[in-house]
């Protein structure tokens, strides 16, 4: 509590030594060279990486780039020793390695963005909203295992059997 009166707003955009923390202009330009160097990596990548790869930091010099899975972070491993020499060469002469990470998230946004995309001509589920469906057979086997216990433990499996019956029928999914 002891920072905890206001400050004038233009502390925060002055000079980081005078405040003594880093001030939004140095975040500010930090973002656009990270922003401009992700659009240079995106033109040298081959075309079918570059949806799936972008910069996440540069930190002593060491670029971390980020992949949506493991089968893209192979593909980029290939590409990365001419894409590291293509980097020194015209962007960044001190970038000594370039360290590839998986963030799933990345995935996921291109998965949102290609249906954004294809809405117009057709309508698709969103994602989580796949319908769960349960076979004969396994509504058989809990219905016996359902047999053999006793008190919530029953009434949960008994419900669970007749999903079964529910992925058959959609009508009956309203109940």
């Amino acid at each position: 509590m002891r920072h905890s009166r206001p400050h004038p707003i233009d502390s925060l955009f002055g000079d980081a030594a005078e405040t003594g923390r880093q001030s939004l202009s140095k975040i500010k330009q930090r973002a656009i060279m990270l922003l401009n160097l992700n659009h240079a990596v995106s033109t040298l990548l081959p075309a079918p990486l570059r949806p799936w790869c972008c910069v996440a930091n540069v930190r002593q010099s060491v670029m971390v780039l980020e992949t949506a899975n493991a089968s893209w972070k192979m593909r980029l491993l290939y590409e990365q020793p001419q894409l590291l020499s293509a980097l020194r060469a015209k962007i960044l002469p001190s970038l000594s390695s370039i360290d590839i990470r998986i963030n799933p998230g990345l995935e996921r946004k291109q998965e949102l963005n290609a249906q954004n995309n294809d809405s117009g001509r057709q309508h698709r589920r969103p994602l989580k909203e796949k319908p769960r469906q349960l076979s004969a057979q396994s509504a058989v086997s809990i219905r016996h295992v359902a047999a053999r216990s006793e008190g919530k433990l029953k009434s949960a499996l008994e419900r669970l059997a007749e999903l079964a019956g529910e992925s058959a029928n959609p009508a009956s999914r309203g109940k």
